[in-house]
C-alpha cells in the first residue's frame, strides 16, 4: 500500500505546501522586468512570444503593483534595447530549419508560429526560398528519398516519400523531381533555381 509519507493535504492545502514549497508571491513592477530579463537571457525569442510569456506569468502569480501591468510595454522597452529581435531570430530559425532540410513553406510557418511579422521575416524567407533546391536534396538524403534510395521503391513508398517531402515544406514540383530520380540516378535540377 502507497504511504503520503507524513504529507498532510488537510483542509485548504496547495500542491506547493505538499511538495515543501512556497506558493510564488505576486508580481510587481521590478519581479516583473527580472523575469522578463532572465526569458531573454535564456531563450532565443520575439516579441510575441516573450509578451506570452509575460502574461502567463501574470495569470500565474497574480499582480501586486500600482496601476496594471504592461507587459507590452516592457517588451518594447527590451526590443528598443537590443535584448530581442525578431529579425535576427527569424533568420536563425530560418538557417536552422534550411541546415534540417525544411522548405520554405515550413520556415513560414515557424515564423507565424512564432509571432514575426511579415516585414521582420522577409530577409528569413528570401534566404530559405534561395536554399530550397539545397534544403530539399539535403532532405531527401537524410530520409533517403529518391537517388539517396537504398533500392527501387514501389509507387507506395515514392507516394509516402514525396508526403514527406511536401510536409517538410518543399514545392510539389521540385519534391516529385527528387522523389522520382532512381536510386543512385544524377538529379537534374536545373529547372529549380541556384543549388
Amino acid at each position: 500500500m502507497w504511504h503520503n509519507q507524513g504529507v498532510s493535504r488537510g483542509e485548504g492545502g496547495s500542491r506547493e505546501r505538499e511538495r515543501g514549497r512556497r506558493a510564488p508571491q505576486p508580481l510587481d513592477p521590478a519581479k516583473l522586468q527580472e523575469l522578463a530579463l532572465r526569458y531573454v537571457s535564456r531563450f532565443a525569442t520575439t516579441r510575441a512570444k516573450a509578451e506570452d510569456y509575460l502574461r502567463r506569468k501574470l495569470r500565474e502569480r497574480g499582480w501586486n503593483g500600482e496601476g496594471s501591468p504592461d507587459p507590452d510595454g516592457l517588451v518594447s522597452k527590451l526590443a528598443a534595447l537590443g535584448y530581442i529581435d525578431d529579425a535576427a531570430f527569424a533568420r536563425a530559425k530560418a538557417g536552422s530549419l534550411g541546415a534540417r532540410g525544411y522548405g520554405l513553406r515550413r520556415v513560414s510557418q515557424a515564423l507565424a508560429q512564432a509571432g514575426v511579422s511579415e516585414a521582420d521575416g522577409e530577409d528569413a524567407r528570401t534566404v530559405a526560398g534561395d536554399g530550397a533546391v539545397e534544403a530539399a536534396v539535403l532532405f531527401a538524403r537524410r530520409r533517403r528519398i529518391g537517388p539517396f534510395a537504398t533500392g527501387p521503391g514501389d509507387p507506395a513508398a515514392r507516394e509516402k516519400a514525396l508526403a514527406a517531402m511536401i510536409r517538410a515544406g518543399h514545392g510539389f514540383a521540385l519534391a516529385k523531381a527528387i522523389v522520382n530520380t532512381a536510386p543512385g540516378e544524377q538529379l537534374d535540377l536545373d529547372d529549380f533555381g541556384p543549388h
